[in-house]
């Protein structure tokens, strides 16, 4: 995946950092979940830091928030919906 950006603050993340390090990397459902958004729809998720996504709680992104910062438009490497991780010959789906 080459989306290395926090989707709600636009700062580098660290995907070595573990938890419960606040700045951790974590999957940010952009809708959430109590408020309709699906647990698992691709479109639905997002990068951000572990404190970000504690700050942002069950709220959804404001306009501003949304126009400043973003890492859905980042190109990706793997064709997510393609991909099975238990199955090889589908990583042959890999984009270079």
């Amino acid at each position: 995946m080459s989306q290395n950006i926090c989707a709600l603050c636009g700062k580098p993340v660290d995907k070595s950092l573990k938890y419960p390090d606040p700045m951790s990397a974590t999957i940010d459902h952009i809708i959430p979940i109590d408020r309709g958004g699906h647990p698992a729809d691709i479109d639905n998720l997002q990068l951000a830091h572990m404190k970000c996504n504690r700050d942002k709680s069950n709220n959804l992104q404001t306009e501003q928030q949304t126009s400043q910062v973003s890492n859905r438009n980042l190109p990706w490497l793997i064709d997510w919906k393609a991909y099975r991780a238990d199955d090889k010959a589908s990583q042959k789906n890999i984009k270079k």
